[in-house]
Formats: C-alpha cells, sequence, structure tokens
C-alpha cells in the first residue's frame, strides 16, 4: 500500500451545493439575497373529486358564522405577494423545481439531500457499497423518501427509468485519478444525463511540481546515521526503500516547491471517454527558483464547478477531453480550454497554498536528493497508467534530467 498520512481516502464532501444551484446552468454557492421559499410537493392522490369523498359530514359551524366568513373582504395585495408571483413568472424557477439529479457514489447520502433541499424534483443516490442502506435511512430520517431514491448497486447494474439533468459526484481520488470513481461517473452521463445536462463538478486539472523537503528526508534516512550514539548507516539503503518507494500522501506547503506547476491534464467531464483514463501522459520543463535540494515531485489538483468550456484554439479540429500541457516554460498554462463564465464559477483547490483538505498532496520522493541551482531546468515526462491487476491501482513511471544527469523513478499506488 502506498503511504498516507490522511485517515485514508474517505469521501469528502468538495463542494455544498445551495438554493439556486442549478440556476442558469451554474453552480452558486449559499442561498440567494432575498428570502428563501420553501416548496413542498403535495401528496400524489391528496386531491379527490368531490363526489368521491361519500356523504357529506355534520356541518361545524353554524349558517351564521359560515356567513360571516362568506362576507369577510379578501386581504389586500401587498408588494410581498406581487414579488412573489412576479417570481415564478421567471422560467428559471420552475425549471429548478423539476430537475432530476442523480448521485454517482452517493455514500452518506448528504450530496443527495443538498440537491433534494435546493428543489430538485427526483434525486438518485446510486453507491454499490453497504454505505447506501445507511443512506437510505439518512434519507428517511429527514423526511425525503418522497425525493431521494437510494439505489444499491453499480451505476453498470442498476436502472433508472429517466434521464437526469444532473449529474454530481464527489470521484476524485489521490493524485485525482488514483481509486477515482470518474469511469462510473463517464458511465452514468452516457447512459442517462440528457443532452446539455450538467456534470458536478465539471472539470478537473491535475498538477505537478519539483519540490524540496529537507525535513521529510532527514526525518526518514538521515535518523538512521547516528541512533543513541550507534552508527547504523547500514540501515539507511532499507529506510529510503520503505520511505521513499511508493508514492506518499502528505501536506507540504508553497515552500516546498521549487517552480512553477506543470498542467499535467485537463479533464472535461461532458466529453471525456473511459479509454481516455487507462493512460495519462504528458512532457514537463521546469526552471528552479532558487537554490536547493531536489527531493521529488508533487501533485495535487483542481476541480471546478461551472457550465461549458470554450475552445480558444486557433485550430478548428476538436480537442480531446483531457489535453496535454503544450508549454516549455515551466508555467504550465495551457490557454486552449478557457470557462465561458470564470466569475460564474466555484474551485475546490488541493493545492499547496490551499486551504488543507483530506485529499493532500501526492508526492513521489526520490532516493537521493539532487542538487539544483536557480534557473537550472529540469525536464523529463510522467505517465500515469491504469494497472492491470487493479484498473484502481496507479502505476507512476517518471523519467527526468537536470545538471546533465538522467533518472527514471517507477513507483504503484495501491
Amino acid at each position: 500500500m502506498f503511504q498516507s498520512t490522511s485517515g485514508g481516502n474517505g469521501s469528502g464532501v468538495g463542494a455544498g451545493v445551495g438554493d439556486g444551484a442549478f440556476h442558469n446552468g451554474f453552480l452558486h454557492g449559499g442561498v440567494s439575497d432575498g428570502a428563501q421559499l420553501t416548496r413542498s410537493r403535495p401528496r400524489r392522490g391528496s386531491r379527490r373529486r368531490l363526489h368521491d369523498q361519500g356523504p357529506a359530514s355534520e356541518p361545524r359551524v353554524s349558517q351564521q358564522q359560515e356567513q360571516h366568513e362568506t362576507e369577510r373582504p379578501p386581504r389586500p395585495c401587498t408588494d410581498f405577494d406581487v414579488a412573489y408571483f412576479n417570481s415564478y413568472a421567471h422560467l428559471g424557477i420552475h425549471e429548478e423545481m423539476i430537475k432530476v439529479v442523480l448521485d454517482v457514489g452517493c455514500g452518506t447520502g448528504i450530496l443527495s439531500i443538498f440537491c433534494a433541499q435546493a428543489g430538485a424534483k427526483r434525486v438518485y443516490a446510486v453507491d454499490a457499497s453497504n454505505i447506501a442502506v445507511q443512506a437510505n435511512e439518512v434519507i428517511k430520517a429527514n423526511n425525503l423518501s418522497g425525493t431521494v431514491i437510494v439505489l444499491h448497486g453499480r451505476v453498470e447494474d442498476v436502472e433508472i427509468d429517466e434521464k437526469v439533468d444532473v449529474i454530481v459526484s464527489e470521484w476524485m481520488g489521490y493524485m485525482l485519478l488514483y481509486e477515482s470513481m470518474l469511469g462510473s461517473v463517464i458511465t452514468a452521463r452516457d447512459r442517462w444525463l440528457k443532452p446539455g445536462g450538467l456534470i458536478l463538478p465539471s472539470y478537473a486539472t491535475l498538477y505537478m511540481a519539483p519540490v524540496s523537503y529537507p525535513e521529510r528526508y532527514s526525518e526518514s534516512v538521515d535518523f538512521w546515521r547516528n541512533v543513541y550514539g550507534i552508527d547504523m548507516s547500514a540501515m539507511m539503503p532499507l529506510a529510503k526503500q520503505c520511505a521513499f518507494e511508493e508514492p506518499s500522501v502528505e501536506m507540504i506547503s508553497g515552500e516546498n516547491v521549487l517552480t512553477w506547476p506543470h498542467v499535467v491534464k485537463h479533464v472535461d467531464c461532458s466529453t471525456l471517454t473511459i479509454d481516455e483514463l487507462e493512460t495519462v501522459s504528458t512532457r514537463f520543463t521546469f526552471k528552479s527558483m532558487m537554490r536547493a535540494p531536489f527531493h521529488g515531485f508533487a501533485f495535487w489538483f483542481d476541480v471546478e464547478f461551472g457550465g461549458p468550456s470554450i475552445n480558444t484554439s486557433k485550430s478548428n479540429n476538436a480537442q480531446p477531453a483531457l489535453v496535454a500541457a503544450q508549454d516549455d516554460t515551466g508555467t504550465g498554462t495551457d490557454n486552449r480550454k478557457k470557462r465561458a463564465n470564470p466569475s460564474e464559477g466555484l474551485v475546490l483547490s488541493t493545492a499547496p497554498e490551499a486551504p488543507p483538505t483530506h485529499w493532500q498532496q501526492t508526492l513521489i520522493y526520490f532516493y537521493d536528493p539532487i542538487e539544483v541551482e536557480q534557473d537550472q531546468v529540469i525536464e523529463g515526462s510522467v505517465t500515469l497508467t491504469q494497472s492491470k491487476e487493479n484498473a484502481r491501482f496507479m502505476n507512476v513511471h517518471l523519467e527526468y534530467s537536470s545538471g546533465g544527469r538522467s533518472f527514471v523513478k517507477e513507483s504503484v499506488m495501491r
């Protein structure tokens, strides 16, 4: 197993979905500035024709009281009433109340509940693990059984008898793609998402950068040079293997990063295919911003909640869903894919300088550090491949060179 300083790769909630979340096709955070309107669906069959109700019961009020009630003047229409009625004249309000949502890998059902609270007409909550049983109890406890339908099984196996408007899922794994459920989201999209439907999160970007982390190296390896006055340096090769053979999930800070990050891959969830997940590869060129020991590479990701992207390439050829960065300056900038409305989207970042998340960052350490000077070039390639042993495992192949020396690092996340 690869190393992790977190409590495991449990599902976390990347972003909440509040009122107005589906308006205009973008995710908006929180409740709007206006008053929140509580809308509930009437029970099916609660309205019956008068002649179906059987004999009339005895009146509970006198005829005098009934006449008094009949003659009571209607309450005057206030400005609040006018605003309320006008709000329902906007088609978007009605669209919010008729959305059908699919939650892929629902876990405890929290995202499904958020969607129901935001006004979804119906929510299908799918999970293959036994947590679906508890999720169903959570749904019942919150009186949402009439809106949220829990389906216990894989998205490849369960059946849904209608198309959905929105797919939500917390599918991201460590290093974005390790143990991720993105393949299941793609399957759900191809089976049930309406044309023009929304997937949340909509985009993801995987980054990498060289890092320097002397403290981590020292505590893992240099410790063995002198243990209570005893020379145990013979243990150092084994210590390096145990500490650095496999990727490590841990927290670093922006101060550990030697260069600007490089974009490994962009993911557009609306067009990505399952075949594209089998192998992800890119070439990189970095330029160190300082003199320091170069201990390895860090990987992290952002996910974005928004609308469709705009293809800004000069070419008319369609770009693949996963686009390798074509930037040799080490800045990792790729301008071929940009959001239609950058100010409208929400971004969840797992970058070293961002607030901590349970994903942390993924570090691939070298057995021995490389001393680099300021402005020294670091170049090479990285290939991420789904393991033949288990598609949720990931093989990492790194080739890198700096200062006239070349290296290869193979590791497996499992």
